[in-house]
């Protein structure tokens, strides 16, 4: 471990996890935890020593010039802390890196190591994949746990995935067997445009993210990238007739499974949002607990995707 401006104390802390690579579709998680990082000047205290967990030749480090002087920067995993001001302040632990090479376990039992000596009290991990959902809708996004009781309270799924998994869900599975309470967020990004940036889908976790931890997000010039971002998808789609039809499918089938719940929960949920913004904050959740939720704020969870897809771990993953 490589200890840099030694660890802070912390209030009420919640860690927030995000890694590059597999679990990252469109690039989506690890910008969602960059912004909270810029948005709220994360000042890092502590890096995982790339010599353990990551191969060189896979994740290559990288040459430039500061005053000229010649350094390098290793791929890692650093951890920042910010402090979430208001009227009930709170600080969440920022964890932003690659997904490890090799030697997972200890990766995890490292970071597991901060958690306990930062006195965390929940682990997000955000993650993104590909799935058969269109550019023009919601970005779905599903929470998962593998602890029954967090899943009752915290009103999210209980994950039944099995198949390969990353970093997310071997980092969910150690959070579990070591008695920390920990939720995956998945946000499903339009297997037809893959490519990072994906500002909506960065959005969406953000969104959820807020309602998970009650805590009022900076949002910045992030809408107004969403947006752009489906208008230049939009007249690309319009540009080749087949996609266009392909996209106009994804649209009917989206539209046919949320019918029963478009007008009733996903409403509401906007509505607490937008008077949580207006008012500057507040508790969304009624059990007095510090990242607890209102009966509103269920996410209908993206279907599983079709086998053979690009999908890594499905939208149940840990």
């Amino acid at each position: 471990m490589i200890e840099l401006e030694g660890v802070p104390e912390l209030i009420d802390p919640v860690m927030v996890a995000a890694f590059e690579g597999w679990n990252d579709a469109g690039d989506a998680a690890s910008t969602a935890v960059a912004h909270l990082e810029r948005e709220w000047k994360g000042e890092v205290f502590a890096a995982l020593d790339a010599e353990d967990y990551y191969d060189f030749q896979v994740n290559r480090p990288t040459v430039f010039m500061d005053g000229g002087v010649r350094k390098i920067t290793w791929p890692t995993t650093r951890l920042s802390v910010v402090r979430v001001g208001g009227d009930k302040p709170r600080d969440l632990v920022l964890v932003r890196g690659i997904e490890p090479s090799m030697r997972w376990r200890s990766f995890c039992n490292e970071l597991l190591g901060f958690a306990h000596e930062l006195g965390v009290e929940l682990v997000v991990i955000l993650g993104a994949l590909l799935g058969d959902t269109p550019h023009t809708r919601p970005v779905p996004i599903s929470g998962t746990t593998s602890d029954p009781d967090l899943a009752r309270r915290m009103d999210l799924e209980e994950t039944k995935y099995e198949g390969p998994t990353g970093i997310v869900g071997v980092l969910q599975e150690a959070c579990t067997h070591a008695g920390v309470p920990a939720v995956s967020l998945w946000a499903a990004v339009p297997h037809y445009v893959s490519q990072p940036p994906n500002p909506k889908a960065t959005l969406a976790l953000l969104n959820r993210l807020e309602d998970l931890i009650d805590v009022r997000i900076p949002l910045g010039e992030l809408p107004e990238d969403a947006r752009a971002w489906q208008v230049g998808v939009d007249q690309l789609a319009a540009e080749d007739s087949e996609v266009a039809e392909y996209v106009q499918t994804l649209e009917e089938a989206r539209d046919t499974a949320e019918l029963p719940e478009a007008s009733g929960e996903a409403i509401a949920r906007e509505f607490e949002r937008y008077l949580r913004r207006r008012d500057g904050g507040g508790t969304a959740g009624g059990d007095g607990s510090p990242y607890s939720r209102g009966p509103g704020d269920r996410t209908r969870p993206p279907k599983p995707p079709k086998p053979g897809s690009d999908d890594p771990d499905g939208p149940s993953e840990d």
